[in-house]
């Protein structure tokens, strides 16, 4: 283990590794739940079920022991909802197996990927974006963290009157992920190991006893085993690209294409940069090492998802939870691995554990990033202090790491040039600007 994963080097153990790929996994488990209810419409459910456990399984071990961080990957959410209900059920609405042309698109995108990690672009793109910037994307993403966390336990609902509002305290998914908010920042005080992953067990556990005594009603809180494993199932999606389609409409298919690829990069972007500061893994000018090694993974999980069954497969941001719980080296990603294999054979048990349960540890962790913010330095350069801003507040708004990214970077590339300072702007943050100034243009377009 010492070898693989140098523990001393990173001050950890084993047991604390572990601890915390198992805290990142119950974080993350509910995507095992969620991309076949998403996928399911257009696709075997339980194909797709048994594709993300095994896609997730193969791109966290990549990170593992390719990159040693401590960080899983899955079906990233919002990619997988694009595949299905604007791919599929609409711009593909008409064709034959609409899913294994969306599957082909992700399968290409992926392959590209694996091609600009060999030239070390996303490596360069990370590397370049200013370090004000990069604190502020990791606080923003704490900010959505904890408002995802909070959605999921009811405790912020829609509003019709100010969109968002406070959700019912009759609502008992709401007391309870507040419960276990509760005994995730207590055990911490106290210094428990695994605190984080603790408070999800109990947090579950007292709703087990209120479901027993007749008092939840929600949902089914115990694991169902009555059904049995259908693993036969992922024929049903495995291996079904239609290069043939592609073929014959292509400026479509790019298009489809280049939607994935744009989405994918800059939230893995943003995730990696975010998880990273948070672990103190980024060196004294702010970059990451390995960089190059963390986006080989993501796209070797993508190609590989698509190939036997699942939308884009992306580092997932739940992976804070991980490092907040003292997860610093590929053991923990390793950790993670292993149970989205276990997940395979156990499913019943881990799709049981509810979302008041894995929110309050969201939640938590999304503190733990917007510490990030006491980084930045908002009396400096103002295209600095605007693009940071800029990060942290439109990731939760606009709902996407991406978006975040997007406004930021146009932000500190414009506000440089109008201060007479566009010698600051390297190339590469040049040719993101014009990245993101092609995206909004289609999205104008598409609007239109």
């Amino acid at each position: 283990m010492e070898k693989c994963f140098k523990l001393n080097e990173h001050g950890t153990t084993v047991k604390r590794e572990v601890l915390a790929g198992l805290t990142t996994f119950l974080t993350m488990a509910y995507i095992l739940a969620v991309n076949p209810n998403i996928l399911g419409t257009v696709m075997n459910a339980n194909g797709v079920f048994v594709a993300t456990a095994l896609a997730s399984a193969i791109a966290t071990f990549v990170m593992a022991f390719f990159a040693n961080y401590p960080i899983g990957l899955s079906a990233g959410l919002g990619l997988n909802a694009y595949f299905a209900y604007t791919v599929c059920l609409g711009e593909l609405a008409g064709e034959e197996n609409p899913f294994a042309i969306a599957l082909t698109a992700v399968f290409c995108e992926g392959i590209i990927f694996i091609v600009l990690s060999f030239f070390k672009f996303r490596e360069q793109i990370i590397n370049s974006i200013p370090q004000n910037l990069k604190f502020g994307i990791s606080a923003g993403i704490g900010l959505f963290v904890a408002f995802i966390g909070m959605q999921n336990a009811h405790i912020i609902v829609a509003n019709d009157a100010t969109v968002v509002g406070l959700g019912s305290f009759s609502d008992l998914d709401m007391v309870l992920a507040l419960v276990g908010l509760i005994i995730i920042a207590a055990l911490v005080h106290y210094n428990v190991t695994g605190g984080v992953l603790i408070g999800i067990i109990v947090t579950w556990i007292i709703g087990m006893i209120l479901q027993a005594a007749g008092v939840y009603t929600a949902a089914n809180l115990f694991p169902d085993f009555s059904q049995g494993l259908q693993l036969g199932a992922i024929s049903e999606t495995a291996f079904k690209l239609n290069f043939g389609w592609a073929a014959t409409h292509l400026i479509q298919f790019m298009a489809i294409t280049f939607s994935f690829l744009y989405v994918d990069l800059f939230d893995t972007v943003g995730t990696v940069v975010g998880v990273a500061d948070k672990a103190g893994l980024l060196d004294k000018d702010g970059n990451l090492p390995r960089v190059g090694q963390v986006f080989m993974a993501d796209a070797v999980g993508t190609t590989c998802g698509a190939l036997l069954g699942t939308s884009t497969v992306t580092s997932f941001v739940e992976s804070s939870a991980g490092v907040a719980a003292g997860g610093r080296t590929g053991l923990t990603a390793l950790t993670t691995g292993v149970m989205f294999l276990v997940s395979i054979v156990l499913s019943p048990l881990f799709l049981a554990i509810p979302s008041f349960a894995t929110a309050p540890a969201l939640i938590y962790v999304g503190m733990l990033m917007l510490m990030s913010i006491a980084k930045v330095k908002f009396d400096g350069d103002i295209a600095d202090s605007v693009g940071a801003y800029l990060a942290v507040v439109m990731m939760p708004l606009a709902y996407s790491i991406a978006t975040g990214i997007m406004f930021a970077v146009l932000a500190w590339v414009i506000l440089k040039v109008v201060t007479k300072k566009a010698k600051d702007i390297s190339p590469i943050m040049w040719v993101v600007f014009v990245l993101f100034a092609l995206r909004i243009v289609a999205l104008v377009a598409n609007f239109q």
